[in-house]
């Protein structure tokens, strides 16, 4: 797949951009992608979550009332489940969520996602660009030069670059990451990718098949 490169302003820069087949080109695995989109977000959890059991309340330990004779059920103890401020029954306990995925599941789910927005045509390729001071309107600007400025954007950067970061950081519809950060669920969760040139062929680098 060949695309055009773009400048910051809009306007072609005169260059093509070839997406490698074997990342952009292939039948999408959608079982791939699920299974790395729930590691993905099963990783985030903190898993800190607690509440009481029976044996961690602290009340009175005095009988509520007589064995027999009162007329209801036997009661031994307010820190029972079916007193209100008493313990829970199998509540939930600090946990860990996550989980491993093999090495090539997860590059089969990242060129599938790839693949799902090369099909879509959401994928814009940009020139390299350099800002000698991060400007939230410099980059506002560019995504209305690109026609972006309604769409939910991922832009992926070959290295870090803290100017064009911190630019980006106070727009909510705009993340902007390094290839090492690059995660299906990102991906997927994009309407559209920019792509600084150059990127292109470190995920064939990465992410292709002999």
């Amino acid at each position: 797949m060949e695309l055009s490169v773009y400048k910051i302003d809009g306007q072609e820069s005169g260059k093509k951009a070839i997406l490698d087949d074997t990342v952009f080109g292939i039948q999408p695995n959608d079982h791939a992608i699920y299974l790395d989109v729930k590691q993905y977000l099963a990783n985030q959890r903190q898993g800190t979550h607690k509440t009481k059991e029976r044996w961690e309340v602290r009340y009175s330990t005095k009988k509520q009332g007589r064995q027999k004779g009162g007329g209801g059920a036997r009661h031994g103890s307010i820190k029972a489940p079916i007193f209100v401020g008493g313990g829970r029954i199998f509540g939930p306990l600090p946990r860990d969520y996550s989980f491993k995925l093999n090495k090539k599941l997860k590059q089969l789910a990242r060129r599938s996602a790839l693949s799902y927005k090369a099909k879509d045509s959401a994928i814009t390729m940009l020139e390299p660009f350099v800002w000698e001071a991060p400007k939230t309107a410099s980059f506002t600007s560019m995504l209305k030069n690109l026609k972006l400025e309604s769409k939910k954007v991922l832009m992926v950067l070959p290295d870090i670059n803290h100017n064009i970061y911190l630019s980006s950081r106070n727009l909510q519809r705009v993340k902007v990451i390094t290839l090492n950060e690059l995660n299906t669920y990102d991906i997927l969760n994009a309407n559209t990718l920019i792509l600084v040139d150059g990127v292109q062929e470190l995920l064939q680098q990465q992410l292709g098949r002999a």
